[in-house]
């Protein structure tokens, strides 16, 4: 898929940012369509909690990966990063822009910087796995991991996912996956036309985030939690960590008010948009800034008429 003649944007930055407003007006000045980048947004039951695209926005550009995995499974960056390569072909073979718009950096870093050749697990394997953690508790969980792989060591206790993962790989290849993401990587994009992380100040964006979860509670957040938590899904899955739902699950269950639960879901918020900062000022320092969707426009903007004009 490397090979693609894609004119392809990143449009990157914390959570309340701004950047589905300066995608959505890049994709109406070019003509693009939009790849969603967002490890939450991938999922279909919480459109609200995640701030997925509304039907208004869905009407104005052509939008991909947004819902389509259901919160009883795990979407990892591998996988997304194959789907988005796949969605950016089909854009370029339409003649058009894509506009790759979201927060969770390792999905940017996977998909510009390839992807380790792991194999994939199959669903059997992935169900056994999940069983067994679930049977026997994450802690001797890990301890079993580590005395087929030593190497897990490095994972953080407390990460259940990525012990999970690595013992899928295990348990589907016989081999540590630390030794899969040792090889070279597999490119998976051409190069990019142009790239912004929207870095508002952090009262602004401490603010805006704020501000977003009192319109989400008003557009029906805590029904859309309720009805999740009518599934009764393993706590360990990706989908049970969205901002927002561990504090109105537990409003629901009587074990908090909602006012303290808003409250908490914004700190929680806030806390959460501060490291994404962290990350993108760490990760990609090479990236221009911008504080705000209109000022991201502006600079993608003159970014593509600068590769445009090395093309004549």
């Amino acid at each position: 898929m490397a090979e693609s003649s894609a004119t392809i944007v990143f449009i990157a930055g914390p959570t309340a940012s701004g950047k589905s407003a300066a995608a959505l007006e890049m994709a109406q000045a070019l003509g693009g369509e939009i790849v969603n980048a967002d490890s939450m947004q991938v999922y279909r039951d919480l459109r609200i909690l995640t701030a997925r695209p509304s039907p208004q926005d869905l009407e104005r550009a052509r939008h991909h990966l947004f819902g389509h995995v259901d919160a009883a499974t795990s979407c990892s960056a591998g996988m997304w990063a194959r789907q988005a390569a796949q969605a950016i072909a089909d854009i370029a073979a339409r003649e058009e822009v894509a506009i790759v718009v979201g927060g969770t950096g390792l999905y940017f870093r996977a998909l510009s910087e390839g992807l380790s050749p792991v194999p994939e697990v199959p669903n059997d394997v992935r169900a056994a796995v999940r069983r067994r953690c679930e049977e026997i508790g994450s802690e001797a969980f890990r301890a079993e991991l580590l005395a087929r792989d030593p190497g897990a060591a490095r994972l953080s206790p407390a990460d259940v996912q990525r012990h999970i993962r690595a013992a899928e790989v295990l348990e589907a290849t016989g081999r540590p996956l630390a030794e899969f993401q040792s090889m070279a990587r597999e490119s998976l994009i051409p190069t990019l036309a142009a790239k912004i992380v929207i870095e508002p100040d952090r009262e602004t964006l401490y603010r805006d985030c704020d501000a977003r979860f009192d319109r989400m509670l008003a557009a029906g957040a805590l029904e859309e939690a309720r009805a999740f938590k009518g599934r009764a899904l393993d706590p360990s899955l990706p989908a049970m960590k969205a901002l927002g739902v561990a504090e109105l699950v537990s409003h629901l269950q009587g074990q908090m008010t909602l006012a303290d639960a808003a409250e908490l879901a914004k700190r929680n918020t806030r806390r959460f948009a501060k490291r994404q900062l962290t990350w993108f000022r760490n990760q990609t320092p090479d990236w221009p800034r911008a504080s705000g969707p209109a000022e991201a426009v502006r600079v993608l903007e003159r970014q593509l008429s600068a590769a445009a004009a090395k093309k004549t």
